[in-house]
């Protein structure tokens, strides 16, 4: 790419980020992306790996509120505050719990529809055919339950989700027998998604859409960004662990670390981490061959190149404590719940930073102070789902031409 247009800096090299620097080459930009690790090694690289256009719900649901107590006397279940970091945490919980309302959620999802109902199309767009399908499937997703009051419980947002345009099928167990023969037979009832997918490997995706940025003559570097010098009109050079950036436009995708950014950039948006683990089993000794997701437990199961993976919980905690690996044990003790077949000896855990704001939409906008910056973070649970498509509407954004959706409601102005 020639880079006619002039040149753009992005700060950040997850799923996010390779996704805007690669549209923006489309737009005739030349690009850098810093990062201080190897694209799709941060929170990326621990996603569930749902590609799912209806995974449009905030997290603050509901109904939540009741939960929490007991949710909190679990220091194993779906939600866990460290206490030590209650009175850093408490502001923010508060907010976010505000949003736990029908209104909110139904403004959420209807915004978070309009943003990932394309993204499949997205993904195509920036990666070679071949390789869109090597990485990408898109043979639905099933979410089973316990029981009809289960089930019954979830009404109101699968019928929100279907008022949006998802497609959410309720099946019995004989078609969850014939979806997923190796699923536990306490599973009687359940609901298929067939317009979902997922990633064979998220990581992958990442490294796949990286490598086309540098293909296409787009140059990342492995840095830590510490600062950002400002100019008159903006931002004019990053200070990185390799030295001086100089920069023209720039874009903060930086997930869970683009707060202290964002503040040198004209906005202090509330942001925080909902610390996230995982377990993946190399050799699970089961087919599954969609994503699997157990309402109740909150987590997912996706089968991948590197064998069948198991995500979910929440654990507020902030960006610099250790991880709780008990928390990833506890996913593996539901996975075997849910495929009572699974082998678990070959198994590795990991825990990741989802980026999180209050109302659980994501930053893509303007800075409100400076006019080549362009903020793009704040995916949550999502960044799979959502960052092709933001690539996308970056670009928009960065060609000062207005995107195809309304995107007031990812304002950083809002906060």
């Amino acid at each position: 790419m020639t880079g006619d247009n002039g040149h753009v800096t992005i700060i950040g090299a997850g799923i996010v980020g390779v996704s805007c620097a690669a549209f923006l080459q489309r737009e005739g930009y030349a690009v850098t992306i810093v990062d201080r690790n190897e694209p799709g090694l941060g929170t990326s690289f621990g996603n569930a790996g749902s590609v799912s256009p209806s995974a449009i719900l905030p997290v603050a649901m509901p109904g939540m509120m009741k939960k929490v107590p007991g949710w909190l006397l679990d220091p194993l279940g779906p939600l866990t505050i460290r206490w030590s970091y209650l009175p850093v945490i408490m502001p923010w919980l508060l907010r976010f719990l505000r949003h736990a309302t029908r209104d909110e959620c139904v403004r959420v999802a209807t915004a978070m529809r309009s943003l990932m109902e394309t993204v499949f199309d997205d993904y195509s767009a920036i990666l070679d055919e071949s390789t869109f399908r090597s990485l990408i499937r898109r043979n639905g997703c099933l979410y089973v339950y316990d029981s009809r009051d289960e089930l019954d419980a979830a009404g109101w947002s699968l019928d929100l989700r279907r008022r949006l345009g998802a497609e959410m099928q309720e099946i019995g167990e004989s078609e969850i027998r014939e979806l997923e023969p190796a699923l536990n037979r306490r599973f009687k009832l359940g609901v298929f998604a067939p317009d979902n997918g997922s990633t064979v490997d998220p990581h992958l995706l990442v490294k796949a859409i990286a490598g086309k940025v540098r293909a296409n003559g787009g140059t990342i570097i492995q840095a830590e960004v510490s600062d950002v010098e400002i100019g008159p009109a903006g931002p004019v050079a990053l200070q990185t662990s390799g030295g001086r950036l100089p920069v023209d436009r720039l874009v903060l995708a930086a997930g869970a670390w683009s707060g202290p950014l964002a503040r040198k950039l004209g906005s202090k948006v509330p942001l925080e981490t909902q610390r996230g683990y995982h377990v993946t089993f190399s050799e699970p000794g089961i087919d599954v061959h969609r994503t699997v997701m157990w309402n109740k437990r909150s987590v997912f199961i996706n089968p991948m190149a590197c064998g069948l993976r198991i995500a979910g919980t929440v654990e507020l905690a902030g960006l610099s404590a250790p991880p709780n690996y008990a928390r990833a044990d506890r996913l593996g003790e539901i996975a075997v719940e849910m495929f009572p077949d699974l082998k678990t000896a070959q198994q590795s855990r990991w825990m990741g930073h989802r980026p999180c704001l209050p109302d659980s939409l994501p930053v893509i906008d303007r800075s409100p102070r400076f006019a080549n910056t362009v903020f793009a973070f704040g995916h949550q649970h999502v960044g799979i789902c959502s960052g092709g498509p933001t690539g996308r509407h970056v670009a928009d954004l960065v060609c000062g031409r207005s995107s195809r959706i309304d995107l007031s409601p990812f304002s950083a102005r809002r906060f």
